[in-house]
């Protein structure tokens, strides 16, 4: 089940900005079993090839949906699909957010560009289960306003905080403008009862992470969610390995205590 495709068709497609998308995939016959928040596919364009994108929502049964930006050959042809298109999908592959460790605690998502995508399930989990959490914090940061995604959705995420920032605003930006780790400032938590959820250019997440180590937050309260070249998905080829860490298997979440002194060798 983990090498054979399945093929899921386009049930939906939603313009996020000039060079992403969002599908909604529907299971033409047997579907893939759950994905959890964090988790990820295998999504292959029939005659180009596969690439893995996480899950960037969990609901309506067996139906899956991923955002996807057009960087490359494959990912370019997922963003050209229509509805009633096809894909193959595999899955579901990778290490999830830490929900467990969450419940009872403030938590602070922190997403850079289209890695607010594989952050959105969590979101989600934690606006269905207000009881199991504390505040929910959501920073947001982008290279310009037209590279938010999902601007449509900040209100309902807004109690208690939420906010984005732009690196390059455009003329009719009146937001905040300065890199995501300066929304930490206004953010409101306690760092001895706060997890953290981080995903973006590893850059910023390391210097997210230092950010919040300097605030109080202890490493291993803090995940990320890193990215390599991941070919098979199974742990078996070898691509996508970060030190002692495959990730399609060890990851793409990992504890910022396990990450840190992995991110900090160059070219690893």
């Amino acid at each position: 089940m983990t090498l054979t495709p399945l093929s899921y068709r386009v049930v939906d497609r939603r313009e996020e900005t000039h060079d992403t998308v969002t599908l909604v995939l529907e299971p033409a016959g047997d579907a893939l079993k759950p994905f959890a928040p964090g988790q990820f596919a295998m999504l292959y364009a029939f005659g180009v090839g596969e690439i893995p994108v996480s899950v960037s929502r969990l609901a309506d049964g067996h139906r899956l949906t991923h955002t996807v930006r057009a960087v490359g050959a494959v990912s370019r042809a997922l963003c050209g699909l229509r509805s009633g298109g096809w894909v193959g999908v595999r899955g579901p592959f990778g290490t999830a957010w830490d929900m467990d460790a969450a419940h009872g605690n403030d938590l602070l998502v922190v997403a850079g560009g289209i890695g607010l995508a594989p952050l959105r399930p969590l979101v989600d989990t934690v606006l269905s289960e207000p009881r199991a959490f504390g505040r929910l914090n959501v920073l947001a940061g982008a290279r310009t306003p037209a590279d938010l995604l999902y601007r449509d959705e900040f209100p309902s995420w807004g109690e208690p905080f939420s906010a984005v920032t732009v690196d390059r605003p455009s003329g009719d930006w009146a937001g905040r403008v300065g890199v995501v780790t300066t929304l930490l400032r206004e953010a409101r938590f306690t760092a001895s009862d706060t997890v953290a959820f981080v995903c973006g250019p590893e850059v910023m997440m390391r210097a997210t992470a230092r950010a919040l180590i300097h605030q109080g937050v202890r490493p291993d309260r803090i995940q990320v969610s890193l990215e390599r070249n991941m070919r098979c998905a199974t742990g078996h080829c070898g691509h996508c390995q970060l030190g002692p860490l495959l990730l399609c298997r060890d990851g793409p979440v990992v504890g910022y205590g396990q990450a840190a002194p992995l991110l900090t060798v160059r070219e690893l």
